[in-house]
């Protein structure tokens, strides 16, 4: 039921449900909450090695892949979510640690 509401005292707070119904969600949502795990690590850093433009990509193609495979869409989705994964792994290199 979204939009329920709970509270107690005269605070309320909305509490909404999210489905995952499909695969596409659940591999899309795991990609970029890698991707946010990614960016908030190496914004941290002292001299970052990428830039914030650089993540745009691989998050608007996660939300399009997911469309895509909502849609029925299958081999859409499954090759977009490819070069997404493949993007990450070439340009943001999140297995190179300089040290």
């Amino acid at each position: 039921m979204p939009g329920r509401f709970e509270g107690s005292g005269g605070d309320l707070h909305a509490v909404e449900r999210v489905d995952v119904k499909t695969i596409y969600d659940l591999v899309t949502m795991v990609i970029f909450a890698g991707l946010v795990v990614l960016f908030l690590q190496r914004s941290t850093a002292a001299e970052p090695r990428d830039h914030m433009y650089q993540y745009a990509p691989p998050a608007i193609g996660c939300a399009v892949a997911n469309y895509m495979g909502n849609q029925g869409q299958d081999w859409v989705a499954v090759v977009i979510i490819v070069a997404v994964v493949g993007y990450i792994l070439y340009v943001l290199k999140p297995f190179n640690q300089a040290l």
